[in-house]
Order: structure tokens, then C-alpha cells, then sequence
């Protein structure tokens, strides 16, 4: 933590003790984020960078930390034990809740081997619950007019980027971009990663919100499944439980029409995609063999518009165990 942004914790009354020490924790590109160990008490602080730890220059507007704090602010209106507690906020950060090691982060438990299907049935309601709110609901479109950051960090970073590496396919991720670039119709969190999700006995929490906008609700949902989809390529295993959690998120979410589904399997595609070619690739997929495989898979999969999720599920599970990977 620098000591500038010490001093600021100081003199806005977050910290108390001169002793107080700081822990860096890992886990995002956006963001500094430290467990902050003041006395006896706990608190986590996070501060928005503008430059994104990643290889590709990478640069956003650091506005987003407030966006973050909206967010957290709405859904605790909602579903108040599904995100952190807002401790105090400052200019260029804030300070939450310390959630303990009863938790899990949900990605690290998938990769350890732990598909949990309630855990993918909570995310799904909490996304379904959130969107449904929000939907048509001019205030909330205002508050979350934010489409020029979830330009620079999600679709320049995934689709534009990722298109310009697949000249063939070029064509189909600008014509996606524009699209959501001008789709508005409910808050979407613009993260929803597991990586982003602590998990506990009786307690889903929702973290790294700094993305959302008001926007298409497909996003949300092609960005989770992307995730469980990558999961079953990396164990190469665990094919029941990925099904299972995809039906059941899709059931706990809502009414998903065929259009919703129809865009919802256009960007689950290229978010595949995205994971091995755009600006933020998976770090857990190394070998050539599994990237391949993504990419072979998605571009023959956008070519023909495929569109109906559970057959996609089906060609990549089929694909994984013939040895595509």
C-alpha cells in the first residue's frame, strides 16, 4: 500500500491503530486491494489502478471504484447478505467488510475439483434477481450509464481484441461489440466470474462489481458459463456436475427466452475464445493442446451460429472426450 494512500486512511478516520498493518491479496488486474489488520479489527481496502496488471497495455478510467461502490450500494437494497458491507469510501477507494476464512473463492474450488451445484443455482438467482429488478427501470439506467468503461474493459479488451487476432472472424466480433455497445436494458455486472464469488456453508457474496453498466443481460450469464465451460476443459473431467450447474443456473436465473439464450450462446463463443486470445487469457490453461481446442471449437461453432445452449454444452463435451483437448 503506498504511503500516500496511508495517509488518506489516517486522516479520513478509516484506521485507528499506529500500528496497523497491511496484507496485499491477490486475485484481480484492476485493482490494489489489501486486508488492512487495524487492532483487533479487520477491514479490506481496495483502490481502482489505471493500468491493469496484465501483459497488454491496458488502461481504464478509475471512476470505476465509484461504480463499484453504486453497485454494492443497489443489490444491498436486494439481497443485502450477497455483497460486502460498505465500511467508509474515499477519493479513489473504499473500505468493506473482512469476510473470513470461512469462505472459499469459488474458482479456486472448482480448480481444486469442487462443483458444487448449489453454489452455481445461487449465482444464478442472484443474477436473475438483479436483472430482473433493474430491468426497464430509468433510474437505475441513469445511475449506471457507464458504457464507456464497459467499452475499455470488457468489450475492446474481449471482443475487439480477440477479433483482431482471427482475422476470419474479425467481421463477427465487431458486429457483437456495436451491438452491445448500444444494448440497454438492465444492470449487469460485467464480472461475473467465479473468481469474483466467495462461497461458505450458508453464504453466496459477490465481489469486484467495477465493470457494471447498464446493458445486455446476456453478458452476465455467457461470462459465467464461459468459466464452468473452461473448468470442465482444464480437469477434463467432471462433465455431470457442469451440466447440472449450468441447468440449474439457467432454472434459479428465470425465463430465458430464445433470444436472451440466442445471444447468450453468441457470447459465450467468443468469450471462449477471448479466454485464450484477448487481453485477459486464463492462466490456468497452458498447453497448446487445450488452446487449440478452444479455438478450433468457437470458430466452427460461430461460423455455423450455433445458438442453442445445451447442444453447445453437448459438442464441447464430446470434444474434450475425444481427445479434441
Amino acid at each position: 500500500m503506498s504511503e500516500d494512500l496511508l495517509t488518506r486512511l489516517r486522516i479520513d478516520g478509516i484506521i485507528g491503530s499506529e500500528e496497523a498493518r497491511f496484507e496485499p491479496l491477490t486475485g484481480g488486474v484492476s485493482s490494489d486491494i489489501f486486508l488492512v489488520h487495524d487492532g483487533d479489527r479487520k477491514i479490506v481496502v481496495k483502490q481502482a489502478l489505471e493500468k491493469l496488471k496484465v501483459e497488454a497495455d491496458w488502461f481504464a478510467d478509475v471512476s470505476r471504484n465509484a461504480t463499484e461502490r453504486d453497485y454494492i450500494s443497489y443489490v444491498s437494497e436486494i439481497r443485502p447478505s450477497s455483497v460486502p458491507q460498505i465500511i467508509a469510501s474515499g477519493d479513489g477507494y473504499f473500505a468493506m467488510e473482512y469476510l473470513g476464512k470461512e469462505f472459499r473463492n469459488w474458482k479456486q474450488a472448482m480448480l481444486d475439483g469442487q462443483f458444487e451445484v448449489d453454489w452455481a443455482r445461487q449465482a444464478g438467482a442472484f443474477l436473475g434477481e438483479v436483472h430482473h429488478r433493474s430491468k426497464g427501470n430509468q433510474e437505475v439506467a441513469a445511475r449506471f450509464a457507464k458504457m464507456e468503461s464497459f467499452w475499455q474493459l470488457r468489450i475492446d479488451a474481449y471482443l475487439v481484441a480477440t477479433g483482431a487476432k482471427h482475422p476470419e472472424l474479425e467481421a463477427l466480433f465487431l458486429k457483437e461489440a456495436y451491438r452491445l455497445k448500444s444494448e440497454t436494458s438492465v444492470l449487469v455486472h460485467g464480472d461475473f466470474s467465479p473468481k469474483n464469488i466467495l462461497v461458505s456453508k450458508d453464504r453466496l457474496v459477490v465481489l469486484d462489481c467495477e465493470v457494471a453498466c447498464y446493458a445486455d443481460p446476456a453478458f452476465d450469464v455467457a461470462f459465467l458459463f464461459t468459466h464452468l465451460f473452461l473448468k470442465a476443459l482444464y480437469h477434463q473431467n467432471y462433465y455431470t456436475e457442469v451440466r447440472e450447474m449450468i441447468g440449474e443456473c439457467c432454472q434459479a436465473y428465470g425465463l430465458m427466452d430464445k433470444d436472451l439464450e440466442r445471444r447468450v450462446s453468441r457470447l459465450l463463443l467468443m468469450l471462449l475464445l477471448a479466454r485464450v486470445d484477448g487481453k485477459s487469457p486464463v492462466e490456468y490453461l497452458v498447453d497448446e493442446g487445450s488452446k487449440n481446442f478452444v479455438r478450433t471449437f468457437t470458430g466452427r461453432e460461430l461460423v455455423n451460429e450455433s445458438s442453442v445452449l445445451e447442444e453447445i454444452l453437448e459438442k464441447w463435451i464430446a470434444g474434450i472426450r475425444s481427445g479434441g483437448a
